[in-house]
């Protein structure tokens, strides 16, 4: 979780100028999702230059970590913004039928 004690306003000073770079280059870019493959460059990249200046080398277990803290970030973000939104949309919309079938099935079983 990304919920750290000290050092937030230098790393919030720098990730603010590297968004507002990234947006300004997917404008020019084009496109909605042209921020996509300019995101993801630059995560993975500043993994890899942590990993380079603290480590210098790849190891399995780092490579399990860079994995974890990535897949930590993903569930963070979905089960914070990405779940409750779809929530509001289903409300809006409907839900997919079939998913209650399920949900009824289950609360029968057990």
């Amino acid at each position: 979780m990304p919920y750290i004690a000290g050092d937030r306003e230098e790393l919030n000073r720098l990730i603010d100028q590297l968004a507002q770079l990234i947006v300004r280059r997917a404008d020019a870019a084009g496109g909605e999702g042209a921020f996509a493959g300019l995101l993801n460059y630059a995560c993975t990249r500043l993994a890899l230059k942590v990993v380079r200046l603290k480590f210098g080398t790849l190891r399995y277990w780092l490579i399990a970590i860079l994995t974890g803290v990535f897949k930590n970030m993903a569930d963070e973000f979905y089960r914070r913004l990405a779940g409750p939104y779809e929530d509001r949309q289903m409300a809006r919309s409907g839900d997919v039928d079939l998913y209650r079938e399920f949900l009824q099935e289950m609360n029968r079983i057990g």
